[in-house]
This record gives C-alpha cells, structure tokens and sequence, in this order.
C-alpha cells in the first residue's frame, strides 16, 4: 500500500514503465467531424463497416418473418395473390390487352419488380427513424441504413422470381437468353430506389409525415406504371409524358428480359437510366447535407 502510494507522490521522470504507460497525454484522439466537401462517397469508410452491414441486412430479414405462422412462404404470398387478382379483375373481367402473352405472366414480370421497388422504397424512408438508438448512441457511416434497406428486399424477390419462372414453365414459357437483362435492369431499379431513399430518409427525420404520404404515393405510382396494362395502350401523342416516369423503362425492360416480345422503347429506358443517376446523385449530396443533424433531430 505504501508503495503505490510513494509511486503517486512521484514525478513523471520518476515513474516506472507501468505508470508512465497511463500518461493522458501519450492517448490518441481521433476527431470526426463533417465534411465539408459538396459530394463525397466513402467507399473505404463502407467497407470497414461492412460487418455492420451484414448484420443489419440479417436482422431485417429476420425480423420482418419473426413470430409468423407462414415465415418467408409471405415473400411467395404477396406477390402470387396479387397476381392473381390482377388477372380476374383486369384480364378476365376487364379484359386488359397484354400484347400477346398470358395475363398471369405479363402482370406477374410487372409485379415481381414493383414489389421489390416499393418494399425498398418503403423500408429505406422509415429506416433512419427506426434506427435512432443506433445513431444516437455510436458513429458509423449513415449510408449503410439505406443502403442495408435496398439490399435487404433482394432476396424476396429472388424468391418471387423463381416462383415466376416456375409460374412460366406451367404456361409452357421458356425464357431465353434475354433472361441476362434482369440483372442490369433490378441494378438500375435498386439505384432509383437508394436515389429516393436518399431523399425520404433525412426529411422523414425532421417531418413525420412522409410514413402516413408514402403509401398513398406509393399506391398512385404503381397504377401510373405499365403493371396491370401495356404501354401500348397509351395514346401515342403523349406517352413521351408517361415515359417521364421512371418506371415505366424498368418495367418495360424487365418484361422483356422474362417474357421477350417488343423491345422496350429506348427513350423510356433511357429517362429510367438518367433519372436513377440524378437521384442517387443528388440524394448523396442531400444526405450529406442533412447526415450531421440526425443525431440532434431524431
């Protein structure tokens, strides 16, 4: 007890080894701060929190499926209903032209892509607020919510994809070699859908509102897409209008690489592309704008 008590009263020169080792002075600070720059994407700053990542990508998956009857079997239900209810009410009672191809599969190509997009849409708007305690509490780069978000909803509609093609070998349809345009189609889906969580996520934080618009809006988007119809069907003189929205090339494009047919129209696919592209853009810079008050305003 004296020792320790005689190794207090002494100096830093007079300290052995294991005292001089607690100096304050000899820690090292690290600082984070904002940056200032106008866009930034940090790559190395994702990649080392890429375990973060993982987990949250994880933990979605599982909570979304915890304490149900059925599980993941809802990732086949969802979309199977509604493809069937789209084809009573508008093949068999409306009788909606599908240019060619079997109601079930022209509607099901159309849905498999839209329920992945929504779902995206949906969990990334609500997915800063739903993760205030993690933000409050630690630093890690924010990005990865949204992008966990996006990611996470692939895997049911890889699960819906096979049950569509399944759906497709019942018709007798064999996709072919345009089945390889799925990827970079749902490639430039999930960047339009990171674009606009971008953009959702931080007003989310300050204005709640955008939980109770976002399904109205989401429903509105959904019918001003070719999901139930074909774009044919839209008069010529304004379906450079209808081609505006950004789905409607994805969609389109989709369609084509499962069910084959007429090709997309290019100038539909070429305002999906560049829309993604300003999106995702632009949501970086606002969500770095905005990524320094999260903590203070959620």
């Amino acid at each position: 007890m004296m020792k320790s008590l005689d190794a207090l009263a002494l100096g830093p020169s007079e300290c052995g080894p294991a005292e001089q080792r607690t100096d304050p002075s000899a820690l090292r600070v690290t600082e984070i701060a904002p940056n200032d720059r106008i866009v930034t994407f940090d790559a190395v700053g994702l990649w080392q929190y890429r375990d973060l990542l993982r987990v949250l990508i994880v933990r979605d998956l599982k909570v979304l499926y915890r304490q149900t009857a059925l599980g993941a079997c809802w990732a086949i239900a969802q979309p199977l209903f509604t493809v069937l209810i789209f084809t009573v009410i508008f093949g068999h009672f409306a009788k909606i032209p599908t240019d060619g191809a079997p109601y079930a599969l022209f509607a099901g190509s159309a849905v498999v892509l839209w329920t992945y997009f929504s779902e995206a849409v949906r969990r990334s708007a609500n997915g800063l607020v739903a993760e205030a305690e993690l933000i409050r509490k630690i630093y890690f780069p924010r990005l990865v919510i949204p992008l966990a978000t996006v990611v996470s909803p692939m895997v049911d509609f890889a699960i819906a994809l096979g049950v569509l093609l399944v759906l497709m070998l019942c018709y007798g349809a064999v996709p072919d070699w345009h089945l390889v345009l799925a990827v970079p189609t749902l490639g430039v889906t999930a960047m339009l859908a990171l674009g606009v969580s971008l953009w959702l996520g931080p007003v989310n934080v300050r204005f709640r509102d955008i939980k109770h618009m976002l399904p109205f809006v989401i429903q509105i988007w959904m019918y001003a897409s070719p999901i139930v119809y074909a774009s044919s069907i839209v008069p010529a003189s304004v379906r450079w209008i209808y081609a505006l929205n950004p789905m409607v090339g994805l969609i389109e494009a989709f369609r084509f690489a499962i069910l084959g047919g007429t090709p997309p129209d290019a100038f539909a696919v070429a305002v999906s592309v560049t829309a993604a592209l300003a999106l995702l853009v632009s949501g970086l810079i606002f969500f770095q704008r905005m990524e320094r008050s999260f903590a203070d305003v959620i």
